[in-house]
């Protein structure tokens, strides 16, 4: 309400100021003019330029806005300036009829007014008012685009800085879980009598493990390399655990290992084939991993032969949805995650832009 009221004095002034130049401009100062007339004169152009302003301010900020959306310079301006001049004959003639109306010109001088000296002030007032109300809305348009933009990036950068923080919450609540913990330890202990190198290896990948949790925010994306290892370590962590029940292998396509994942996802998934494939089979499961690429897109495979699940009835709160939300953030709407189960096996697949060198022929890093 406050800038309404300031905006409305701001064009009761503009047109205070265009009369007053008006009336210089037009008034004959060869001879001695009374005030009066003069103000008489000052006030007659400022019933005009009023008559005219109200129209501009109202119809102007509806009409640009399409026009410079829809044209380009100069044909936006070219239309919208026709616009005022329409504005500016209708307002004017207005005007003039309204003095006729009150008696201050013969109504049978309407058209000759209008034409001869009212017309002519109208197309200054116009043009001039109009001119300041188009590139002050087209100004407000912008800005008020710029903030929403930078709003929209402040609230993005915000939900991404959330998922990433409740994706190390949840990897590191994984790690730290009493079950994993207890089995692991145990495993470690049992190893110490019999396989010594084989328990300080072990305890080495736990805190390998412990350590990508926690720096999960320090970056989002991290080389493949890098998240391979982690993978290998829960991988044999779990092996220790479960034997011969799990068996895994992993192909990596050369020339991919230096390819930024965000974080942790590619071991995610490998968790998830551990808790869904391998847990609840008396005979285990085998677990496939793989990237490759193709088209400019690298891929992310983890494939397994436990009983699974269809994408369809993917478990309430299951890590797959946040994952979904974490690739969306820190790769964009082209990172995909999709789930299929063909021939009995469950295959979880990641897709992400990544301009990587062309791969050759496939090598195992990993044996079953």
């Amino acid at each position: 309400m406050l800038d309404t009221t300031r905006f409305i004095a701001r064009v009761a002034a503009v047109n205070a100021a265009i009369a007053a130049v008006i009336t210089v401009a037009f008034a004959d100062f060869s001879r001695q003019i009374p005030w009066r007339f003069a103000l008489e004169q000052f006030l007659v152009i400022y019933f005009v330029t009023t008559c005219i302003s109200p129209v501009c301010v109202f119809v102007l900020p509806k009409i640009a806005p399409p026009v410079f959306r829809r044209f380009s310079f100069p044909v936006n301006w070219l239309i919208v300036i026709a616009v005022m001049i329409v504005l500016a004959a209708a307002g004017s003639l207005f005007a003039v009829s309204a003095l006729a109306v009150v008696g201050y010109i013969d109504p049978n001088e309407i058209i000759p007014v209008w034409l001869n000296s009212s017309l002519k002030v109208s197309l200054i007032v116009t043009l001039t008012l109009g001119i300041f109300i188009t590139a002050r809305e087209m100004m407000r348009s912008r800005l008020k685009k710029a903030t929403l933009a930078l709003r929209t990036k402040e609230r993005d950068e915000a939900e991404a800085r959330r998922i990433a923080t409740a994706a190390q919450l949840a990897s590191l609540e994984s790690r730290v879980q009493p079950h994993f913990l207890f089995n692991t330890l145990n495993s470690i202990a049992a190893l110490i009598p019999q396989d010594p190198a084989g328990a300080e290896r072990m305890t080495g990948q736990l805190a390998s493990l412990l350590r990508s949790s926690l720096d999960s925010a320090a970056s989002p994306l991290v080389p493949l390399e890098q998240e391979l290892k982690t993978v290998n370590d829960y991988l044999d962590i779990e092996r220790v655990r479960f034997g011969d029940r799990l068996r895994f292998a992993i192909r990596v396509d050369p020339g991919l290992e230096q390819s930024s994942v965000p974080r942790l996802s590619l071991q995610s998934l490998v968790e998830n084939s551990v808790k869904y494939a391998v847990s609840p089979s008396r005979t285990g499961a085998t677990i496939h991993v793989s990237a490759t690429q193709l088209d400019g897109r690298l891929t992310l495979e983890v494939m397994d032969d436990g009983p699974g699940f269809e994408s369809d009835e993917e478990p309430s709160g299951h890590g797959l949805a946040l994952l979904r939300e974490r690739l969306r953030m820190t790769c964009g709407e082209s990172a995909t995650l999709t789930i299929g189960r063909e021939h009995g096996a469950t295959t979880v697949r990641i897709e992400l832009p990544n301009p990587v060198p062309k791969p050759s022929a496939p090598v195992l890093n990993s044996e079953l």
